[in-house]
């Protein structure tokens, strides 16, 4: 990797955490406006599973010793694709965004390697500001995978939950009972199989996940239409900091699919966020994705308001 003089690059640590922190809340603020990453997601991400921060991550620090950069990979499933992230200080740190990303292609290629394939295929996200990162991608040889469009409704004069369709009940997740637990993972799992890029998780790795993105049982909701389970909303402690009740996912059986039940989860999931005093609601939509229509959203009051490029490029293995 070549730095500027007087520039290092080294591993990073747990005792690093509040530095890397520092790092991509300037990158998210470039990025999309605001922090979008807390402290116990910098050290979930250096503890992650299959994730070893002494040969998957770098941080890159400049003359005054300040850090500046920080790279890493990720892949939560062990299999398929590996996702590579480089964040960089803007006012700082632009200039080694590209060197790191080569290194961290050099060690997707290590790690296909040690896999026993071939190629490894690996993803890194791009937001609207970020137009020199585009460039850098392209010239990488990352070509534009698909987009994510975030969506956003006010919860101020929410209107008053609606009546679910006959025979529609939702009701909040049982978080203390494995039972119900596993018929939520039930659900997501056979809802989202029939969607692009799902890589299948099994209810134990599932469960071990699921605290990362926070594990607010009120806001997680099963709906059954005559008393069978049919769909299933999951919430996120991810934009907490913006006082915005987050839908991490949406999951709804093929079987029950354009009967309001989707509708129904969404607009529990406000009511409790708006009793909670939040101030708005939000999500994100794969454009690709053919089961979750965005006119759905539009129809509970979720609006456009900013968009991601997913960018991919396949890796060749170490020696092939």
């Amino acid at each position: 990797m070549t730095l500027p003089a007087g520039w290092h690059a080294r591993r990073p640590t747990l005792d690093d955490v509040p530095a890397i922190l520092a790092v991509v809340h300037a990158a998210d603020t470039f990025a999309v406006g605001y922090p979008d990453f807390d402290a116990e997601d910098v050290a979930a991400a250096l503890t992650a599973p299959f994730f070893d921060p002494a040969r998957d991550s770098w941080l890159v620090t400049d003359p005054e010793g300040v850090v500046v950069a920080w790279a890493t990979l990720d892949n939560p499933t062990g299999v398929g694709r590996e996702f590579v992230e480089v964040y960089v200080d803007p006012e700082r740190g632009a200039e080694v965004r590209a060197p790191l990303l080569a290194r961290q292609l050099d060690r997707v290629a290590e790690r296909a390697a040690e896999r026993g394939v071939p190629a490894l295929t690996v993803r890194t996200a791009g937001f609207a500001p970020e137009t020199r990162w585009a460039a850098e991608l392209a010239e990488a040889g990352f070509t534009l995978a698909k987009r994510y469009v975030r969506m956003r409704r006010p919860l101020a004069g929410l209107p008053a939950e609606p009546p679910p369709p006959p025979g529609v009940t939702v009701r909040p997740l049982r978080g203390d009972d494995e039972a119900d637990l596993r018929e939520f993972h039930r659900i997501y799992d056979i809802a989202f199989r029939d969607t692009p890029d799902y890589e299948p998780v099994g209810f134990d790795r599932w469960r071990q996940r699921v605290s990362q993105h926070g594990t607010t049982w009120d806001e997680w909701f099963v709906a059954e239409v005559d008393g069978v389970s049919a769909g299933a909303l999951q919430s996120s402690d991810q934009a907490l900091e913006q006082n915005e009740g987050f839908v991490r996912s949406l999951s709804v059986l093929p079987a029950y699919r354009r009967r309001g039940v989707g509708a129904a989860l969404l607009w529990r999931a406000f009511t409790v966020y708006a009793a909670k005093g939040r101030e708005a609601a939000g999500l994100g939509v794969d454009l690709t994705n053919p089961t979750v229509p965005v006119t759905l959203y539009r129809s509970v009051g979720l609006r456009e308001v900013r968009w991601t490029d997913m960018y991919e490029l396949v890796v060749p293995a170490t020696g092939v």
